[in-house]
């Protein structure tokens, strides 16, 4: 695929290190030459100094020659011109990064005016993996996969002492009808085979049959932390705080919001109105007991400054709040945040790379893919007679060690595989890779391109 990355800021670099790690062929376009300058020493892509509002500039490009134009810029404006531009100059598909909220109210009219395919909101990404953790149970890919028959569950190990200091045998002797598909250790992916063992501050991520999953999901909260979401705390009144809060009030929950500037604080009041906006600095902790922070079901931080998320997540854990979730955007802090027993790590740019991930390789050969934490792809194929997984055992494969067979949908039948599954022409077949092993799992595959259903 070729593919135009318009503005190479952290989340403009993070997609394209996402992208690179699959067989694309990328161009990153800025207007700052230190950016450009670091970008080439960072990644193997081609770098273009110049202003992407240029006519001029796309035309000499050759535009018309792009899968993909993806227009990640600061500016909700210049993000919506350029890839109009792109649409009308010939690109196949065309996305904006468009996070204000003013313009969120009329999405639909601004895409279809401007012929833009996908809108890509991290602020609005990121609010809706949190509201799917507190509210909806599940997280990265319920309802996603299989036409919704397969789940996945991400949890701390220490809820369930069965999973710690145990191995995968072991686990899935307990749990034959699920399968432990990634951990995360220390803020690190890995793909679990027989010998590994789960530690208690490990997450863990466990797939199968949505029923099976639900069952487990009530072992997992057993003590009804998330039956009833009552009373949650967000602390930043940013464009994520913006929206977490009005989609948890809409929800019914009682939302506490501190917010540290007073006209935003005053803002935030009128536009939330079933919202209690306070103006105060969140990392005043007494000012947070003075809230009734120890009366909160759940507390979300979500300032623009990593240093403040972490010490206020640690100091909610120190106050036993049942529910705990950060936002982060240096991956440099996720396995701390995780260590220090938070129950949720969310980095925008991560969900955001993802998505743009999932429509790039679902447009190629995939139904559907996620992103897990940025370092594996969780993806679902259509077997065919041209591919070499089809008509053979899971043992004859010789997977390697970073790819792992998850599931198959035959037909009503939810199958966890095992060496002597033979996948069948129809199969749909969900694969685990780290995106350091895409290339090696594409040539195991060698199929022609899938029609996206």
């Amino acid at each position: 695929m070729e593919i135009l990355i318009l503005g190479a800021g952290k989340l403009g670099t993070r997609v394209a290190e996402a992208l690179s790690e699959g067989n694309h062929s990328i161009t990153i376009v800025d207007k700052s030459s230190d950016v450009i300058n670091r970008i080439n020493q960072q990644l193997d892509v081609l770098t273009v100094h110049g202003d992407g509002r240029e006519s001029k500039l796309l035309k000499e490009l050759k535009i018309a020659n792009f899968d993909f134009f993806v227009a990640l810029t600061h500016s909700d404006e210049t993000n919506i011109i350029t890839a109009c531009m792109a649409k009308k100059m010939g690109a196949k598909m065309v996305m904006a990064r468009v996070r204000d909220p003013e313009h969120m109210n009329q999405m639909e009219m601004i895409k279809e005016t401007f012929g833009i395919d996908v809108t890509l909101n991290p602020d609005l990404a990121i609010t809706n993996e949190i509201y799917k953790y507190l509210v909806e149970k599940y997280t990265l890919s319920n309802g996603v996969y299989t036409s919704g028959r397969f789940a996945i569950l991400e949890f701390k190990a220490n809820r369930i002492p069965d999973f710690v200091g145990n191995n995968m045998i072991h686990v899935r002797n307990l749990y034959p009808n699920l399968i432990v598909i990634a951990i995360s250790k220390k803020g690190k992916i890995i793909i679990p085979h027989g010998d590994d063992v789960i530690d208690r501050d490990d997450f863990v991520y466990i797939a199968g049959d949505k029923d099976d999953i639900a069952i487990l999901n009530k072992k997992v909260h057993e003590r009804g932390k998330y039956t009833n979401i009552s009373k949650v705390m967000v602390v930043g009144g940013g464009k994520t705080g913006f929206y977490l809060a009005k989609k948890l009030s809409e929800f019914g929950a009682s939302v506490k919001m501190i917010e540290k500037d007073k006209a935003r604080s005053q803002m935030l009041s009128t536009q939330l109105s079933n919202v209690m906006v306070i103006n105060g600095d969140g990392t005043d902790i007494e000012m947070l007991l003075d809230e009734n922070l120890d009366d909160m079901d759940a507390f979300v931080t979500c300032t623009g400054f990593d240093e403040e998320n972490l010490l206020l997540a640690l100091t909610a854990k120190n106050h036993n709040i049942k529910d705990v979730i950060a936002k982060v955007s240096h991956e440099s802090y996720t396995g701390l945040i995780e260590k220090m027993g938070v129950d949720m790590v969310l980095n925008p740019l991560d969900i955001t790379a993802g998505n743009v991930f999932r429509i790039v390789q679902g447009n190629k050969r995939i139904l559907s893919a996620v992103l897990i934490q940025g370092q594996a792809e969780l993806m679902e194929v259509i077997a065919q007679n041209d591919m070499s997984m089809c008509n053979t055992k899971v043992s004859d494969l010789a997977l390697p060690n970073d790819v792992l067979l998850t599931g198959i949908r035959r037909g009503q039948d939810f199958i966890i595989p095992d060496g002597d599954t033979l996948i069948e022409p129809g199969d749909r077949v969900i694969i685990l890779s780290l995106l350091s092993a895409i290339d090696e799992l594409e040539r195991l595959l060698k199929k022609k391109d899938v029609l996206v259903i």
